[in-house]
């Protein structure tokens, strides 16, 4: 199976299990978010475990997180930043789920978040849902304060899919990006991966699978493949 994924094959890759397998996008939500539990549950004990999710998917990855911690009497404080952006519509359906829970989902000002994030030390573990592989170019207010924020916290930090601010195809932080100390990514690692600046920013990598089944992944992979063996010959000619 095919070792990295671009960008673009992120994209494809959801679009094709939950159009051609017909798995709803929240399914898949579900499965990546259980992924990285198991990490946080195999890391112990934590003195403080603060969630900090974005307005896109990977922002919903770290809300469906903070209820499956829920559900095992986990408790996490759950911070969103969405800069007054609209939630994708699964981020919206997890964040319903927590407010008719009766979980409390925080929206702070700029002005909350030194002291949100002060007297942190290795024991309290900082879960980075903020953005995803999507992101390009230059990081953009607030989100490039709130990763700078993280980054001085002093705090364990746990990347979900890839350190926030990371450029997917490239490695290369867009402007600022999210240390962690360890990245938990969905079907296989990302291309960015295989570059070696890449590795101070998502220290260990752990791949997770979202419950795709192999041999579908593997036809999947071989269909990209010979979908940029045409289109070089298209180009080439």
């Amino acid at each position: 199976m095919q070792e990295y994924l671009t960008r673009d094959q992120v994209r494809r890759v959801d679009q094709a299990a939950i159009q051609e397998l017909g798995i709803p996008g929240l399914l898949l939500m579900e499965n990546a978010a259980r992924g990285v539990c198991d990490l946080i549950r195999g890391h112990g004990e934590w003195r403080r475990l603060l969630i900090i999710a974005g307005h896109g998917n990977n922002g919903g990855d770290g809300l469906a997180v903070a209820r499956l911690l829920a559900a095992e009497g986990i408790s996490a404080e759950i911070y969103l930043v969405n800069a007054g952006r609209q939630l994708s519509p699964d981020a919206q359906s997890n964040f319903d789920f927590l407010v008719r829970c009766g979980i409390s989902v925080q929206q702070p000002s700029q002005a909350e978040w030194p002291e949100i994030l002060s007297s942190l030390t290795r024991s309290d573990l900082i879960v980075d849902a903020l953005l995803g592989t999507g992101i390009r170019g230059i990081v953009g207010s607030p989100f490039a304060e709130v990763i700078a924020r993280i980054n001085g916290a002093g705090a364990t930090v746990l990347a979900v899919d890839l350190p926030s601010g990371m450029d997917c195809d490239t490695g290369r932080a867009c402007g600022v990006c999210v240390r962690a100390d360890w990245t938990v990514t969905f079907v296989a690692k990302k291309l960015a991966f295989q570059f070696a600046e890449s590795q101070s920013l998502t220290g260990s990598v752990v791949v997770r699978h979202i419950g795709l089944p192999e041999v579908w992944l593997q036809r999947w992979f071989v269909g990209c493949a010979e979908d940029v063996s045409r289109q070089s010959e298209r180009g080439s000619g």
